[in-house]
């Protein structure tokens, strides 16, 4: 295989003149060039990634950190960034964590090592890493994306959803279906993405007139498995309820599998609602009914944004996401009797 050595003595010129061509950097006389060029292409010469990597001063690939790799909500944001690098010339490289154990260190040791392999950006979706922690990595930090999380000294550099709002429109999809007994199954404390939905979705029901201290609540761990253990333990409480809403589709799913097996209804008896709209939602017995996060829009605005940072390109950026409601079969209008009170949406 020819190397840059190679080109250069065929061409008769010193290696850092047939570099420079290579590279685009640097000024080489037109005649000179032609020659460098005509040995490139006699020798089929191709740089290596090291070599590109050495001319360039750029690695060309853009780091990405995950806290878990497994499930339905990744896979999609991990294939629009690998696909959006790939028709530009990029690539990707791929850091996660374990799911369990001490998530703030485990972010780190991801972006650590994502900056030894070189990498001239990096992607973070973890609600873990602190102001403090970002600080740390010195110049690293003005190439640092971070999605689906707000950290206010670097606002600029965060892309999410605004959960708040979608947390009033689960709530709002359901009220409007005159649901009055509710059930909720929500993700752990430690995601304030989370949270915020959660407690927008309590404070809808509360203005609505809904006691939130009839409302069945469960704290999970976004998984299928959450999902089916929260269900159990909420049939198994005999609280009664018409309308479910689970914090993400996975738990959804995972609930909807265990109302078939013991026979309830959806949506006959009791509606289910979920969260995010991922793939997993498009397939479900009964298919799900969930509040749309635009999760691929927030993922290319904030790669385009890092790539024009990194790379000086002119990508467009946006930071407005509207979330909306995609209806499938889980969500029905309230078993009769359940219609004391109208709904009124503002």
């Amino acid at each position: 295989m020819a190397t840059i050595k190679d080109v250069a003595r065929l061409a008769q010129v010193g290696v850092g003149t047939a570099s420079r061509v290579v590279s685009g950097k640097g000024s080489v006389a037109p005649a000179t060039a032609q020659r460098i060029r005509q040995a490139i292409e006699e020798l089929n010469f191709k740089p290596s990634h090291a070599a590109r990597t050495l001319l360039s001063g750029s690695s060309q690939m853009i780091g990405v950190y995950i806290p878990l790799l497994k499930g339905t909500f990744y896979t999609p944001i991990l294939q629009t960034i690998d696909t959006e690098l790939r028709t530009n010339g990029r690539h990707m490289v791929l850091a996660f964590g374990r799911g369990e154990g001490d998530a703030r260190e485990q972010a780190m040791e991801g972006v650590e090592f994502l900056i030894d392999r070189g990498c001239d950006g990096l992607v973070v979706m973890s609600s873990a890493l602190r102001e403090e922690d970002v600080a740390s990595l010195g110049a690293k930090q003005q190439h640092l994306l971070i999605l689906n999380h707000r950290l206010d000294a670097m606002a600029d550099q965060c892309f999410q959803a605004d959960h708040s709002r979608a947390g009033i429109l689960a709530a709002q999809t359901l009220l409007q279906f005159r649901h009055r007994k509710y059930a909720v199954i929500s993700g752990p404390d430690s995601a304030p993405d989370n949270v915020e939905r959660i407690d927008a979705f309590m404070g809808e029901l509360v203005r609505q007139g809904i006691d939130p201290n009839a409302v069945w609540t469960l704290k999970s761990d976004f998984s299928p498995e959450g999902g089916w253990a929260a269900a159990r333990a909420l049939v198994n409480s005999g609280h009664a309820f018409t309308a479910l809403f689970c914090a993400n589709d996975e738990m959804a799913v995972g609930a909807l599998s265990y109302f078939q097996q013991v026979g309830i209804s959806v949506p006959g008896q009791v509606s289910v609602l979920g969260y995010d709209n991922t793939h997993a939602a498009e397939y479900s017995a009964p298919r799900l009914t969930s509040v749309h996060i635009p999760w691929r829009d927030i993922t290319l605005s904030g790669l385009h944004w890092l790539l024009n940072r990194c790379y000086g390109t002119s990508y467009s950026v946006v930071r407005e996401f509207p979330i909306s409601v995609t209806w499938r079969a889980s969500v029905a209008m309230s078993p009769a009797g359940d219609t004391d009170k109208n709904y009124q949406q503002v």
